[in-house]
């Protein structure tokens, strides 16, 4: 596991200085506190921090190099399968000079070039640099659990893990992009291709880029398929789906340092140490955090599964006074980034890393098996677009007048399912969605930043120019039949790697821990696509075939509990210890004069959320961390500093 960054210049006499690269990997040091490597030839420079968890030695220090030094690696992630490729590859005359998985990558290019990405089976992201055809090859895994971001002007190419390395070369402006924070302000995550910074992307998964002679060529490698639904029977899929589960956990356990797993007492996570303690009879420790809100507190679920299975176990309550790491949560994230509970993974994180260098998680297991209430609540609303569309009109109006409860309770979830019903299946998923909708950016933008943003997606426009024309475009890539399988492809191209997988990776490799999904192998996603809606959804129950291949092996109170989630109580905390910090930041003489939002609407939203009146957590969350974004990254060119004051 590491951090990579790098930069490849075209032209005569074209020379990247090594005190770049060097600038640009120390910039990722928490990602690979281990080792630094850089290397420079003429217009190429690449660097990597190192993670040891495979091969300890400096045998399988980065950049790494072939034989006659043509082809140069830098490496992030982890391989699953290279033990059977190194097999592969020796057989064909390759000799390996470590045991690394590393110079797995580097022999297979050698014999398949770019196409190599197909056989590889792990998460990973990766730059390659090939002296023969004078081109550099960057790649990112087929779900994306691995980032990679990168900046062309035509002349060079800057990539790096994280932007915070991009923007150590002064070549690479760091200003914001207008339009990624319209989207933003939409999902609460930027969705690829764009980034936070203007013109700096992201690989989308499952592509790779090959840079040569100034061009920059973009090829997808691997979609996933919906069709050709398995027909054979349950016990046959159960017994299936066991032994592909079983493998993905085996593979993961894979290391030369400690491995423990992230517990929340859900489904999923205690899948995943129900299936570390089948394979190895060794010590398991597990991480769980709680809050003292009870309503979000899953504390109990996990000590039973920690007792069931007899781990050693170690848990954390988060407290509101967890919002002073804001401002280290901004700097880690470099980009807005709403998702609330980036915090108490990020404080999971720090915990488990004192104890093991790599954990399991059961990230994933929702989006294939169709685990999350919206997904029921989808086919529902199906079922009531029976009803003529004036009266669902209707219904979504008086939707309105429904008193708007806590975060989680009946009324405010009831709500905001009436109130899509009018509209057209992934518009209305995606109204379940959005943080802000297009309606309320219309009062919440100033004029400027409505014009301004608009490029593809401008204030409060419909069609083709709103947010939601994304996800219109994701659903239509998808090959799945049903809307309730369009929706969760949807979420596996979109809100797991933009989303998920982001939250988890920046808090895991803050604190130098690597984290491993089982259920994101992609055997396993395969699988799941090809079984029918009602392996995965049979009536009121969820994950169908997965609870019954768990069945036997986890406790009951632990099949049968509803979902709940990894939440944050942020609606009691606007409320309380965050009431007076963001009404400082967000109508502040520095946010005010960005000329976003009309500060009377903001100043509505919070005054509207701390009264009770209305839910605007979410909201008010978003533009919080909107605001310390600018002023890490933007008025401050994001400076190497762990810590940054909100003033």
């Amino acid at each position: 596991m590491c951090g990579i960054a790098g930069k490849l210049v075209d032209g005569l006499g074209a020379r990247v200085e090594p005190g770049l690269v060097h600038r640009m990997t120390a910039a990722l040091e928490h990602r690979g506190p281990d080792a630094q490597g850089v290397w420079t030839d003429g217009g190429i420079g690449l660097g990597s921090r190192r993670l040891a968890v495979i091969d300890l030695s400096d045998r399988a220090a980065q950049p790494m190099a072939n034989e006659d030094g043509a082809i140069r690696l830098v490496f992030n992630g982890e391989i699953y399968n290279f033990r059977e490729l190194r097999v592969e590859l020796e057989a064909r005359g390759h000799r390996f000079r470590s045991d690394s998985d590393t110079e797995t990558i580097i022999h297979l290019y050698e014999d398949e070039g770019a196409g190599c990405v197909r056989r590889l089976d792990g998460m990973f992201a990766f730059a390659l640099w090939d002296a023969r055809t004078r081109s550099l090859l960057l790649a990112r895994d087929r779900l994306g659990q691995k980032p990679l971001f990168y900046w062309h002007d035509g002349h060079s190419l800057v990539f790096g893990s994280e932007p915070k390395a991009l923007l150590q070369d002064d070549t690479v402006p760091a200003e914001p992009d207008l339009e990624a924070i319209h989207h933003y302000l939409t999902y609460g995550y930027v969705p690829s291709p764009w980034s936070a910074f203007r013109n700096m992307r992201k690989l989308a998964p499952a592509h790779y880029l090959v840079a040569r002679a100034g061009q920059v060529e973009i090829t997808r490698y691997w979609s996933l398929s919906y069709e050709s639904k398995r027909e054979e029977s349950e016990a046959t899929l159960i017994e299936e789906l066991d032994h592909l589960l079983g493998q993905a956990v085996e593979r993961r356990l894979m290391a030369d340092v400690p491995v423990g797993a992230l517990l929340s007492g859900g489904l999923d996570s205690s899948a995943v140490v129900a299936l570390m303690r089948r394979a190895t009879n060794g010590p398991i420790r597990t991480f769980s955090i709680g809050f003292d809100e009870p309503a979000y507190d899953e504390r109990r679920f996990a000590r039973s599964v920690a007792t069931e299975f007899g781990t050693e176990h170690r848990e954390l309550t988060v407290r509101p006074d967890a919002a002073a790491l804001l401002p280290q949560l901004v700097y880690h994230y470099n980009e807005p980034f709403a998702d609330s509970s980036a915090l108490p993974a990020w404080c999971l994180s720090e915990m488990a890393s004192r104890q093991v260098t790599v954990a399991l998680s059961g990230d994933g297991g929702d989006e294939s098996f169709l685990g999350y209430d919206r997904y029921a609540a989808s086919i529902l609303a199906a079922k009531l677009d029976r009803v003529p569309r004036p009266l669902r009109r209707l219904a979504a109006r008086g939707a309105g007048w429904l008193v708007s409860g806590s975060a989680r309770s009946t009324t405010t979830r009831l709500r905001r399912f009436v109130s899509a019903l009018a509209t057209d299946p992934v518009r209305r998923y995606g109204r379940w969605l959005s943080v802000t909708l297009d309606e309320q950016k219309q009062e919440l933008y100033t004029r400027d930043f409505a014009r301004q943003s608009r490029g593809m997606g401008g204030a409060g426009d419909q069609g083709d120019n709103s947010s939601l024309r994304l996800l219109e475009q994701r659903w239509a890539e998808s090959d799945a039949t049903s809307d309730v399988e369009k929706l969760a492809h949807t979420d596996i191209v979109m809100y797991l790697p933009d989303d998920l997988l982001v939250k988890m990776d920046i808090a895991s490799m803050a604190h130098s821990l690597e984290v491993r999904s089982p259920l994101l192998d992609h055997h396993v996603v395969e699988f799941a696509a090809r079984l029918p809606v009602s392996m995965k959804l049979r009536g009121r129950t969820s994950k169908y075939l997965l609870k019954q291949v768990m069945a036997t092996q986890l406790p009951s109170a632990v099949l049968d509990r509803p979902k709940a989630g990894f939440g944050v109580p942020l609606d009691d905390w606007f409320r309380g210890s965050l009431r007076d910090t963001a009404r400082d930041v967000l109508l502040g003489k520095r946010a005010t004069e960005r000329g976003y939002f009309e500060p009377a609407t903001v100043r509505r939203y919070l005054d509207d959320h701390a009264k009770g009146r209305a839910q605007h957590h979410a909201r008010l969350w978003s533009l919080l961390m909107l605001e310390l974004w600018h002023r890490t990254f933007i008025d401050r060119r994001g400076e190497m500093m762990t810590a940054l004051p909100l003033s």
